[in-house]
């Protein structure tokens, strides 16, 4: 996505993410538990989130079955939450009201499975 398709839809998870997921399983910040209030400027954060909201919209919403919401809990929120709030996460180094971006890791610019140059 990009656009205004992106940014409608980060709007959308941006509503779910401070209006029912963190008021209801936010937790304290620790150390050994952090939260970045800059979230969504952690790409993998974002990623992560959207896929929870994405699951949440499917196993809670109108047509789904009674035991949708108990699945949603168990087979998404807790992996997701552990994975996003792990010290050596995407918020590792962030601290309340402090965003600490992160450096991705660097890769060779050279392509290793594409064509190679032809010999002459």
């Amino acid at each position: 996505m990009e656009g205004p398709e992106y940014a409608h839809t980060l709007r959308q998870l941006t509503l779910w993410t401070h209006h029912v997921l963190l008021p209801v399983y936010g937790r304290e910040v620790t150390s050994t538990a952090p939260w970045c209030s800059r979230w969504w400027e952690h790409p993998e954060a974002v990623a992560q989130l959207h896929g929870l909201w994405l699951a949440w919209g499917e196993l809670t919403g109108p047509g789904s079955q009674t035991c949708g919401p108990a699945n949603w809990h168990r087979d998404y929120l807790g992996q997701v939450m552990n994975n996003l709030r792990d010290p050596m996460g995407p918020f590792a180094g962030c601290k309340p009201n402090a965003h600490r971006a992160k450096e991705a890791p660097s890769v060779d610019a050279m392509d290793p499975f594409g064509p190679s140059p032809i010999q002459a």
